[in-house]
């Protein structure tokens, strides 16, 4: 009986994350930033906040998520992302806003890492660990077909109101609360010493910086990959107003990107099976760097099919890095070390993405994408050079 309990959980986290997913504001963010007052620069501060949010508390939230339980862990999460949505659904400039995106930030880093970790200690507890990619995929993939329904819903919506997105996502995540309480806590399956959080924190980063050349190699990679990739996403909205792409349209455009991140997602344990570990990887940084050099150098409507690009790359980094980190570290550190994997990543884009936005602001927003694009191939490439020579292969 206890095993079919945990084992609901793959569905429970399925849903969770299809409602975390469902974002009807994502394909008018931006828009509905500039309608505020607010600059590209500004939009990019904002990000930054979130992602400093997010940092502040990644590696601690792991740890708490090690230690209380990952269940309690995604109540809390869930809960800040309700407040951080209602927060934003009646604020109207930029600090409130900025309040918003704390709390989100917050609410993110309980929830990032994890919801990977639980279903990787349920998997190991009902002895399908062998699953974890393909379920792991799978998840990112609904959470991707969640988000192209609602950007089409947006899109449309955002035609009669840039605000009504927010107050329907507060509404959609307090009615799916329950899914949240109703998880079932794993067995711990690999417990060490007792140690105080300093301790924690202490062995976590000996582990990826000290001791694991591997697993910090991943890592900084990974990061690279994610930052570019989130970089870029936050262009596309004022890139499709500059190539004159109507605002009805831009939902049903978001949601084919996330179709196609959802495709990728899906198969990625097949893909990654196919091809291996090693390949899909190195590719990614490749993939990137092509999307953000062909739109520079084309800057038409039809730029938008490089876009796939980027939404490739989404699809399969995470469940293919999280499934390798996963079977290099012990359950009592697991949410821990998937939190420094994403601290990392929005390290580098809270430094990197308000350049962006002060280049699009005083050069062009062109001119923005081509030196994001030299930047994350130069760094990516170095990282990739770097991830060889150690053999993290």
């Amino acid at each position: 009986m206890e095993k079919r309990n945990v084992n609901s959980n793959i569905w429970k986290l399925y849903v969770i994350r299809a409602v975390t997913s469902f974002m009807l504001i994502m394909p008018i963010i931006t828009i509905f930033f500039k309608e505020n007052g607010l600059s590209m620069r500004d939009i990019f501060v904002l990000q930054a906040f979130f992602s400093v949010a997010v940092i502040f508390l990644e590696i601690p939230s792991g740890y708490f998520s090690d230690k209380v339980g990952r269940k309690k862990t995604l109540i809390v999460g869930y809960s800040l992302a309700i407040l951080g949505y209602a927060i934003y659904s009646f604020s109207y400039g930029f600090w409130g806003f900025l309040w918003a995106e704390i709390i989100l930030g917050f609410g993110c880093s309980f929830i990032s890492g994890t919801d990977s970790a639980l279903l990787y200690d349920t998997l190991l507890e009902t002895k399908q660990k062998s699953r974890y990619t393909e379920l792991e995929g799978r998840r990112y993939s609904l959470a991707m077909i969640s988000e192209s329904l609602a950007s089409v819903m947006g899109g449309f919506m955002a035609v009669l109101s840039l605000r009504l997105p927010f107050y329907i996502d507060t509404a959609v995540l307090v009615l799916f609360f329950p899914v949240v309480f109703s998880l079932v806590e794993p067995k711990s399956h690999v417990v060490l010493e007792e140690k105080n959080a300093w301790e924690t924190m202490s062995y976590v980063f000996k582990k990826i910086f000290v001791k694991g050349s591997e697993i910090k190699w991943v890592i900084i990679y990974s990061s690279i990959v994610a930052s570019s990739t989130l970089t870029m996403v936050w262009m596309i909205q004022p890139y499709l107003e500059e190539v004159a792409i109507p605002l009805e349209l831009f939902g049903v455009i978001w949601a084919m990107l996330m179709l196609i991140s959802a495709f990728f997602s899906w198969y990625a344990g097949k893909i990654e099976k196919h091809f291996g570990t090693k390949k899909v990887l190195s590719s990614l940084v490749f993939l990137v760097a092509i999307g953000y050099f062909a739109i520079y150098l084309s800057w038409v409507a039809w730029g938008v099919v490089f876009l796939l690009f980027f939404y490739v790359v989404r699809g399969l980094h995470n469940p293919v890095v999280s499934a390798y980190v996963n079977g290099k570290v012990s359950s009592d550190i697991r949410a821990t070390i998937l939190s420094a994997k994403n601290l990392f990543g929005r390290v580098i884009f809270s430094v990197v993405g308000p350049f962006m936005g002060w280049i699009a602001d005083v050069i062009s927003l062109g001119a923005a994408m081509l030196y994001a694009g030299i930047i994350f191939t130069i760094t990516g490439v170095v990282a990739l050079a770097f991830l060889r020579k150690n053999n993290s292969f």
